[in-house]
């Protein structure tokens, strides 16, 4: 059976294709009764909007990409889930890609994957440099998360540099003294794992504790394995942390298990809070304390901020941040903070009665 079409809605509802239309777009004069009536007859018909159809006339594919640097690390396939959400309440269909974290392919998608296939892209770097995005014409418009390259560009993150400062305060308010920052990297530069450095090493010097470089415990990628090898190696040194600062919760899952084979009791010898709040961390014995992004807010902004500078590259640029009017209007940078909490849980309070 052929899929119904405006035309048959119309002939059906006894109205013109243009009052169908009306009411698809949802005008608001149109009389209630003549609303109803067309809607009981597209369910009567069983009649599907062709959105690739209303996009392309538009000169819109009605396809964003997600570009992350690893699907099978919890927080990025929990805020992909939330994108994909946000962006289906838009009529937008996700794209979702794998970078590796590799440079090469962080460029081929900043570049639309070679093509007019996306209208634009959510991605999170770790590979860029400012360079790549700030000499690179026919960029897609993109919205970045995470990594902050430079200010020219939509940015959505959390406050890492505050959000690590209190979790470290939280663990020196424990009385805990020998602190460890799993994941630390003390450079200059404007990324995560440099942000939540600097909240940590504030921290430390607010409350009198002597910081080291032996403090910082890098790591090559932010994997379990990781985690726990980068907290098996300090101990083996003879490190005798009473705390782990750890920058995302995959690194202190593994940093438990680093404890655990070593002999070591969490809280009651070394307190552990993580990053993230992913789900597996709620489960975990013990449970994990962690710095909770508000990964609905991250999606939710940055759909938003994406939609703004598509409708501004297709000359209708709307919304907030429009400078001027009409489609001469030039939409201003937006580098948005979301909302963050500490979450406290039995890695650092112990077991509740």
């Amino acid at each position: 059976m052929a899929r119904p079409r405006i035309k048959d809605v119309a002939r059906h509802a006894g109205v013109s294709e243009k009052t169908v239309s009306n009411v698809i777009n949802d005008y608001i004069h149109v009389s209630e009764r003549t609303r109803r009536t067309v809607q009981e007859s597209i369910a009567h018909l069983g009649y599907r909007v062709n959105l690739a159809g209303r996009h392309l006339r538009k000169g819109r594919t009605g396809i964003i990409a997600l570009v992350v640097p690893e699907l099978d690390v919890p927080y990025f396939a929990e805020l992909a889930r939330h994108v994909v959400r946000e962006a289906g309440e838009r009529s937008l269909t996700v794209l979702i890609h794998q970078s590796g974290a590799d440079r090469e392919q962080e460029l081929t998608a900043l570049a639309g994957f070679g093509s007019d296939f996306v209208d634009g892209i959510i991605l999170s770097p770790l590979a860029l440099t400012p360079d790549d995005l700030r000499r690179r014409p026919g960029v897609p418009p993109t919205v970045l998360l995470g990594e902050l390259l430079e200010e020219g560009a939509d940015h959505v993150a959390i406050d890492n540099e505050m959000a690590a400062r209190e979790a470290t305060e939280h663990l020196i308010a424990l009385g805990r003294r020998s602190v460890l920052a799993v994941g630390g990297r003390d450079a200059p530069g404007l990324g995560t794992a440099e942000a939540r450095t600097r909240g940590f090493r504030a921290a430390l010097s607010a409350a009198g504790v002597p910081y080291a470089p032996a403090s910082l415990l890098p790591v090559e990628s932010f994997r379990m394995s990781d985690g726990a090898q980068a907290v098996a190696h300090a101990l083996n040194r003879g490190a005798r942390p009473d705390a782990l600062l750890c920058f995302n919760d995959q690194l202190a899952l593994g940093a438990l298990r680093a404890l655990y084979e070593h002999g070591l009791r969490v809280p009651e010898d070394v307190a552990v809070i993580g990053f993230d709040d992913v789900e597996g961390g709620r489960f975990s014995v013990p449970t994990l304390s962690t710095v909770a992004p508000d990964k609905a807010a991250v999606a939710r902004t940055a759909v938003h901020l994406l939609q703004r500078r598509i409708d501004e590259a297709m000359g209708s640029p709307t919304g907030e941040g429009a400078e001027g009017s009409g489609s001469t209007a030039v939409l201003s940078t937006q580098d948005r903070v979301v909302a963050h909490r500490l979450v406290l849980r039995e890695s650092t309070e112990g077991r509740a009665g």
